[in-house]
């Protein structure tokens, strides 16, 4: 066989399973990463309360199939729980957080581009998701993309190739 061919010589990884410089390696939305707008480590921030914290949850989630993905699980994982409440199934009573977190957190890595906001504030984040809910019950979704597009528009260091695209402009 040739020396590049297979059986010769070692496989080397697919440029797509590559990690890219200075990206977190346990983050899934890293690899092969290359539409981040900054590879830099973000600096926690830091909150005085939950207004001021909301923006930038909706900002994590600004794209409408994140959030009906985090509808989606929130919405069957309490309808479990509660089936388990009432039939007396323990085995469903965990179906909340299993379900919530398992809608939720991969399509923070493969739809937004970035992590979880219950990482850091997991109680704000459990509050935050009930309020973003909420807007989605009331038809009042599109507010939800103006608050996350303004937040990100003022805090470019949280933009993501998949979270951020420049907005039109006028021509007059």
């Amino acid at each position: 066989m040739p020396a590049g061919g297979r059986g010769g010589g070692r496989l080397k990884p697919s440029p797509a399973r590559r990690p890219v410089a200075g990206a977190r390696l346990w983050s899934p939305a890293t690899w092969g990463e290359t539409d981040r707008v900054s590879h830099q480590k973000e600096e926690p921030i830091v909150f005085a309360d939950y207004r001021e914290f909301f923006p930038y949850y909706v900002a994590m989630h600004s794209q409408r199939l994140t959030r009906r993905l985090h509808f989606a699980g929130t919405v069957l994982g309490l309808l479990l729980t509660l089936a388990g409440l009432i039939t007396g199934r323990r085995r469903l009573l965990p179906a909340l957080p299993v379900l919530g977190y398992g809608f939720a957190w991969p399509s923070h890595w493969l739809v937004e581009g970035n992590n979880p906001a219950s990482f850091g504030r997991p109680l704000w984040s459990l509050r935050g998701d009930v309020e973003m809910i909420a807007y989605m019950i009331t038809g009042r979704d599109a507010e939800l993309t103006v608050i996350a597009r303004d937040w990100l528009t003022e805090h470019p260091e949280h933009r993501t190739g998949k979270n951020w695209r420049q907005p039109l402009r006028l021509v007059a």
